[in-house]
């Protein structure tokens, strides 16, 4: 039935995309970031149903007479010069057939990505595409909440298989990120029940993002909470529900997981951890002789033995930026952090424009939640090795589509400062001559 039903709404939404491409687009952030066909039990789970709402769309934006021009913005010119980057390194890679099947994965995503800036434009698109992305992970986030509460937080939460997020870790880094977003829906939704049903929303993933047992989903809740509240207007009451939601939710979780998070501490007896600096070396000493990297997926024997420290430790790169390096050299890891960078100035600026102006509250407080997502990312990134997670690269164009927002207002009204004061003339009378 679930089947049906989601062939029924996929392709029942073609001839909407026809009509409109935005459509398109955020159905397309829709299936590559919810993959909901991986919730399918049947023919559905093999049907291509992301290729065909990207083919849909881009025939759409053809015929389409709306703008949809990429916005140049040092956001976007840097995303284009790590794509480049990624174009050039791909002939030289050490393992060509494994890197060409990773190419085109990450180049189609970086395609869409790209259209999903062309066609995101307006402040109801920006949001349209934030509550798509909530809807999308808080369906697992609220799925793994309730089965850590049924299972009393004894057995992991995973991710969807074949997706991005299927691995412990990966699912509990989605979860936090979210949890920002959600934040800002709540806080700007009107309904009551809807903002009760975000903030319950928030508890389940939270408390999925536990349950997943994972060390770097940790570090990264305490990153982006702390930021959080260092943001935020009010920090009392922000600061009185962490603490106490936090002990609840930690108190919950069995000793086995107290005795996961307490090994942090033990990096240097962790067989996990210490294949992780394994990885991180041979990326390091694969960047040093080759100057564009190893190419696309080089986690191989073939390649560690060359280059790793130990030779028989294969892993992944188990981090966005150990993966930047070794697979696109020092040049890939440069862009891909002037890309962070890029986008967090752009924020800055949005945030800092828009402060002054109240009907701009809305841009302000989406900024300053997307800063607290991405370093949600930045620190459990760290770990894992989701350097092509499109879900980064769409809060990417939801700051490149804001900001250019917020310019148009600023030109049309920009805030009238009172002019500088001018120095007193005083004049004293000139004496009486005799």
């Amino acid at each position: 039935m679930r089947d049906l039903l989601l062939c029924l709404f996929i392709f029942g939404s073609l001839p909407f995309i026809l009509k409109r491409p935005t459509l398109g687009a955020l159905m397309w952030v829709w299936i590559s970031v919810m993959s909901p066909h991986s919730q399918s039990w049947d023919y559905a789970a093999s049907l291509p149903f992301a290729y065909i709402v990207a083919v849909v769309t881009l025939f759409s934006m053809l015929l389409s007479h709306e703008p949809k021009n990429l916005p140049m913005t040092p956001v976007s010119c840097a995303l284009i010069a790590f794509v480049l980057w990624m174009n050039l390194t791909t002939p030289f890679a050490l393992l060509p057939e494994a890197s060409m099947e990773q190419w085109l994965k990450v180049m189609k995503i970086m395609l869409m990505t790209f259209v999903v800036m062309m066609l995101i434009r307006s402040k109801q698109d920006v949001l349209r595409l934030l509550w798509v992305i909530v809807f999308s992970l808080g369906f697992y986030g609220v799925k793994g909440g309730i089965f850590t509460i049924r299972s009393g937080g004894s057995d992991r939460v995973w991710g969807p298989d074949m997706t991005f997020i299927a691995d412990n870790n990966a699912c509990a880094l989605a979860m936090v990120m979210t949890i920002p977003l959600m934040y800002y829906l709540q806080q700007n939704s009107e309904n009551k029940w809807l903002r009760r049903a975000l903030t319950v929303m928030m508890v389940l993933s939270a408390l999925s993002a536990l349950a997943s047992y994972s060390r770097g989903g940790l570090l990264a809740i305490a990153a982006m909470g702390g930021f959080m509240w260092i943001k935020s207007g009010k920090k009392l009451v922000l600061g009185g529900l962490f603490t106490v939601c936090a002990p609840l939710l930690l108190v919950f979780m069995p000793s086995q997981w107290d005795a996961r998070m307490d090994s942090i501490g033990a990096y240097d007896t962790d067989v996990s951890v210490q294949g992780r600096f394994n990885a991180w070396g041979m990326a390091y000493n694969l960047a040093k002789d080759r100057f564009m990297g190893g190419g696309f997926e080089v986690a191989d024997l073939s390649v560690f033995s060359r280059y790793a420290p130990n030779p028989l430790d294969v892993h992944a790169a188990h981090s966005i930026y150990f993966e930047a390096l070794g697979e696109h050299g020092f040049v890939g890891l440069g862009l891909y952090l002037l890309l962070g960078v890029q986008t967090w100035r752009a924020a800055n600026w949005i945030i800092r424009n828009s402060r002054a102006r109240e009907h701009l509250r809305w841009a302000l407080g989406m900024a300053t939640m997307i800063q607290a997502s991405l370093i949600g990312f930045a620190v459990g990134g760290a770990f894992l090795s989701l350097l092509y997670y499109d879900v980064p690269y769409y809060l990417m164009a939801a700051i490149v589509a804001t900001r250019a927002l917020v310019e148009r207002e600023v030109a049309a009204d920009p805030v009238r400062r009172p002019p500088p004061r001018k120095a007193l003339d005083i004049r004293l009378p000139a004496p009486d001559l005799p």
